[in-house]
Parts: C-alpha cells; sequence; structure tokens
C-alpha cells in the first residue's frame, strides 16, 4: 500500500486596524516570525501600499520590505505588493492619480501565488477595514474575496472602545471570522489604559491575543513572543 504524505493546509490571516499608525505592519511582521518559529513556511502580503519612496528598481514600501524581511520564503514582489503609490495619501485617491485602478481579482490571483509557496500567508490591509480602494472596492470587500480570518489591531489611545466595537461590528456584516485581536499601546499617556483592555475583552467575543506594550521604536522579533498562537485556532 502505497502512504501518501498529508497535504500541507494553506491558510492565512487578514490584518487590519482600528485606524492608521495603529501597528498593523508591527503585528504581521510578528505573526510572521511567531508562525515562522513554529517550523512554518511564511510570507507576508501587502497588496496595497502607498507612501512608498522613489528607488533605483521603483517605489520602496517600507511596510513591503519589513514584510519581506519577516518572511522566509522567497516570492515574486509583485504578489507580496501587487499596488503601490508614493502620495502618502487615502490608496483610491493614490491610484486614481496615477490612473491606476485597483482590481480586487489581481489582487486575490497574487494571494493564491502566494498561498502555493507557503503554509501561511499573513496579508496586511491598509489604513483601517473601510478604507475606499476604488469605485465600489475598499478595504472590507478585499477581506471578504481573500475569506481570510481576520486579526485585529486596536491602537490603544483615547477613543479606540468606538473604533474598535464599531470595526468589529464591520467585520461581522462581512461575514467574516474575526480570529481574535491585539492591543497595541501605542500612546504612553493614556489614562486607564488597563480598563479600556477589560472593556474591550467584556465586548469583543473573539480572543485577545497579546497586549504589545509601549515602545518608541518596537522590532516585530521581540513582539511575537507576547501573541499567543494557540488562541487563534
Amino acid at each position: 500500500m502505497t502512504h501518501h504524505p498529508s497535504p500541507i493546509t494553506h491558510h492565512g490571516f487578514f490584518v487590519t486596524g482600528t485606524d492608521t499608525g495603529v501597528g498593523k505592519t508591527l503585528v504581521a511582521c510578528a505573526l510572521l516570525h511567531a508562525f515562522a518559529a513554529r517550523g512554518a513556511k511564511v510570507v507576508g502580503m501587502k497588496p496595497v501600499a502607498s507612501g512608498a519612496e522613489p528607488g533605483s528598481g521603483g517605489l520602496v514600501s517600507d511596510d513591503v520590505e519589513r514584510l519581506i524581511a519577516a518572511g522566509n520564503v522567497a516570492a515574486p514582489r509583485n504578489d507580496v505588493n501587487p499596488y503601490c503609490f508614493e502620495p502618502p495619501i487615502a490608496p483610491h485617491i493614490a491610484a486614481s492619480r496615477a490612473g491606476t485602478t485597483i482590481e480586487l481579482e489581481r489582487i486575490v490571483q497574487s494571494y493564491a501565488r502566494l498561498a502555493a509557496r507557503a503554509q501561511t500567508v499573513v496579508v496586511e490591509g491598509v489604513g483601517g477595514f473601510r478604507v475606499p480602494l476604488g469605485p465600489g472596492a475598499d478595504t472590507a470587500l478585499l477581506a471578504a474575496r481573500l475569506a481570510l480570518p481576520v486579526v485585529l489591531v486596536v491602537g490603544m489611545r483615547l477613543g479606540c472602545i468606538n473604533h474598535a466595537l464599531l470595526t468589529v461590528q464591520a467585520i461581522a456584516t462581512e461575514g467574516l471570522v474575526l480570529a481574535g485581536w491585539v492591543a497595541n499601546h501605542v500612546d504612553p499617556e493614556m489614562s486607564a489604559a488597563d480598563e479600556n483592555v477589560s472593556t474591550l475583552e467584556a465586548r469583543i467575543a473573539a480572543p485577545l491575543i497579546a497586549r504589545i506594550p509601549f515602545a518608541r521604536d518596537p522590532k516585530p522579533r521581540p513582539v511575537a513572543v507576547f501573541l499567543d498562537l494557540a488562541k487563534l485556532g
């Protein structure tokens, strides 16, 4: 009787945030390090990046470079980052100025090629969950097309409870699974930080997979130790 090895199950996560600048890239890279530490083949993806700098070979996005550095699988840059824009503005405006249409199908195909190379693909969204990508399309629709479980990064600062609960509601509206959330302490002066985390824990059904303490220049590898991957299922 011939033994056939079990096929490797490809899976991924879609990392979104309560706003821009809340640490999505940090958490996405930390997830890549954490899964790699388990022995998995991992690759990051940033479907749409803005605020890139001109380089010798074209536009260079710092977020994309960080994701590539955190992964352990070589992949074509065009699949890791299908759309890249120079202005640090909303992606649908940047695309319009560049004369480009962000096509969700192209992103889905790039994701499929990455999933064929790695066991875990960590996809980082752009901005918050409802950021427009073009006429009739936004980050929420992209997440729905990819049909990945979502990891929500909550930037712990004044106003975060409302932003977090609205985002959780929006994720549910898209029929997506919220796999877990991260409390990223971006404001060292935040009052009642512990109480805010407790409030969100009581109101979000998904597990809190990490509390990331404030750091001036946080690095993903040390942050990875805070992540409780077991809670992601």
